[in-house]
């Protein structure tokens, strides 16, 4: 049951659905084009990061954290089968998180492996059945099952996911094809996003000269209830403001003075963080038109309709002229 992953697409309307239908509450991806912490910092609160990289074998001199000092910290899991690393770089942010709402199959895993080595953890996600299904649902449909996979082989581009994640005072690389976690250096929840930046760029720096192919997304908090929030807040300060006497050129809001000159900023920020909803609707809307066409299987309707032409006689034609396009020999 474990050995049938296959590979899905680096994008963040497939990850956002991936680990929603996986039972995890209010969180999403996000792509990101920049490493800055100010960039980082706009899409706060985050919580891990996933890089996807063109792997390539090399001799990597950095030692892994042994499994006695991070066993009951770190969740670790060793990667044991091909095509599941998206999914398991995902779980190395999700399981290593208390804020995240996990639910009850991903809380139920983490209990039940907590003490588990790393090879035995990959065993129990790679045979998780809810798990393999969610990620599955989105891999393009196969017209003709081939009876063997091939492997990869030298000429083949292999792509790898790894997460990079903050646990117990300490920012960790974390790649299931390693025998532990990578600890890279004390990092905290607030200063970590300004510590990760290096770690990564240096990675695409050993790349740079023949691969330009990276994707950096970003596993953070539901867009939409970080701005409902935002909003909520803003339009009681509006209200506190509005409410309050003419008669009186400043109030109490939060313990602090503030002018009623604050309104006009007030009612930018509301338009801001209202357009930002909007955009956050239309985003997810598009993330959920792209994936049901992505789980679609057109094939039966393609040789429907290729078998229609036939019948009435147009699917020759077709071939010919585009046999006598340019290019065609």
């Amino acid at each position: 049951m474990g050995d049938n992953w296959t590979t899905i697409e680096s994008d963040p309307g497939v990850f956002t659905e991936l680990v929603t239908e996986m039972g995890v509450q209010g969180v999403q991806m996000e792509e990101l084009y920049a490493l800055d912490y100010e960039s980082l910092q706009a899409i706060s609160p985050v919580y891990g990061l996933i890089f996807l990289f063109k792997w390539r074998s090399e001799q990597d001199d950095r030692t892994a954290v042994t499994e006695s000092e991070y066993l009951g910290k770190v969740f670790f899991a060793r990667q044991v089968i091909t095509n599941a690393c998206a999914t398991q770089a995902i779980l190395s942010v999700l399981l290593n998180r208390s804020d995240i709402q996990l639910g009850s199959e991903l809380t139920n895993l983490k209990d039940f492996t907590a003490e588990f080595p790393p090879d035995i953890k990959g065993l129990a996600i790679s045979n998780s059945e809810s798990i393999r299904r969610a990620h599955n649902s989105f891999s393009p449909p196969q017209p003709i099952v081939p009876e063997e996979s091939r492997l990869a082989d030298k000429d083949d581009d292999v792509y790898h996911f790894i997460s990079y994640v903050p646990v117990d005072g300490a920012l960790y690389e974390l790649d299931g094809l390693k025998p532990g976690p990578i600890r890279l250096c004390e990092a905290t929840e607030e200063n970590w996003l300004k510590k990760v930046g290096p770690f990564i760029q240096s990675r695409i720096e050993r790349y740079a000269q023949n691969e330009i192919r990276f994707n950096l997304m970003a596993v953070i908090r539901n867009r939409t209830g970080v701005l409902e929030e935002e909003l909520a807040s803003l339009e009681a300060r509006r209200a506190a403001l509005l409410s309050t006497s003419e008669e009186g050129e400043q109030m109490e809001v939060d313990s602090g003075k503030v002018s009623t000159e604050d309104l006009a900023s007030i009612e930018s920020n509301i338009v801001r963080v209202q357009e930002g909803l909007h955009e956050e609707a239309a985003k997810k809307k598009r993330w959920h038109d792209e994936n049901v066409r992505r789980k679609t299987n057109y094939v039966p309707f393609i040789f429907q309709f290729l078998k229609l032409l036939a019948e009435k006689g147009q699917l020759q034609p077709i071939i010919e002229r585009a046999k006598k396009l340019p290019g065609k020999d």
